[in-house]
């Protein structure tokens, strides 16, 4: 799929409205451009079950999304809650790409409209958000950014909070966030004096960290609670 020019993704856009908002609520998506929008995708995951790299079938979604986000725009514009599974795809697709202000967008609308992921998806979405983030903080490009990764992280928490949404996927979720804090309070420095800014950070970190013990005893955090407990003591007595 070559690069859409200029006009091309107006046109998408346009009709990516026109469609959205001619389907009722939790119906299904139909019209033209829809169906040459699912074959596109059905010939790029062809593309990318071909590749067997995880680093560069993730490459290639960077590559192929543009392509994608006119109709996606033009669908977040209009949109009365259709299923669109171009939407959802795109969706699991910018997070795996790590465009995740983007990917927020559409998990907003999607999380709203109580959308669902294609068959070939065996999780629902809200299980999905919090799995792939908190895998984008551990594991990923969200761990770069520390102050981001906390809003974006407490967005999907508060996007999510809601949904029936397995346990230990939920202490991930706070697990990273409370890393993410713990980076915060940190700075460049692990030994650095936990006062003003960083020992909010720390107590925040130190709460989302025991609340994932709570849900999950396996999830790997007891010894940063302890550690964290020890220096907050010596804080609150210097």
């Amino acid at each position: 799929m070559r690069e859409l020019s200029p006009a091309q993704r107006h046109k998408a856009r346009v009709l990516a409205e026109l469609a959205a908002a001619s389907t009722e609520p939790g119906g299904p998506t139909s019209g033209s451009q829809y169906e040459l929008q699912l074959y596109q995708l059905a010939e790029d995951r062809r593309r990318l079950k071909a590749i067997q790299s995880i680093k560069s079938k993730v490459a290639l979604k960077a590559q192929l999304l543009p392509n994608y986000y006119a109709w996606v725009d033009g669908v977040l514009a209009a949109g009365k809650g259709g299923q669109d599974d171009v939407l959802t795809t795109v969706l699991v697709w910018s997070i795996d790409a790590g465009d995740y202000q983007r990917a927020l967008q559409m998990a907003r609308y999607a999380v709203t409209h109580k959308m669902t992921l294609p068959d070939q998806y065996s999780r629902d979405i809200p299980t999905m958000l919090v799995d792939e983030f908190s895998e984008a903080y551990l594991h990923g490009k969200l761990a770069e950014d520390p102050a981001l990764a906390v809003k974006v992280l407490a967005q999907i928490g508060d996007l999510t909070e809601g949904s029936d949404v397995p346990d230990q996927a939920r202490a991930k979720l706070y697990k990273a966030l409370g890393y993410a804090l713990l980076v915060l309070a940190n700075g460049d420095d692990d030994k650095r004096d936990l006062v003003g800014q960083p020992l909010i950070h720390a107590q925040s970190a130190h709460s989302h960290l025991q609340r994932a013990l709570e849900l999950f005893q396996g999830v790997g955090v007891k010894k940063d609670i302890e550690i964290l407990e020890r220096r907050l003591k010596k804080a609150e007595q210097g």
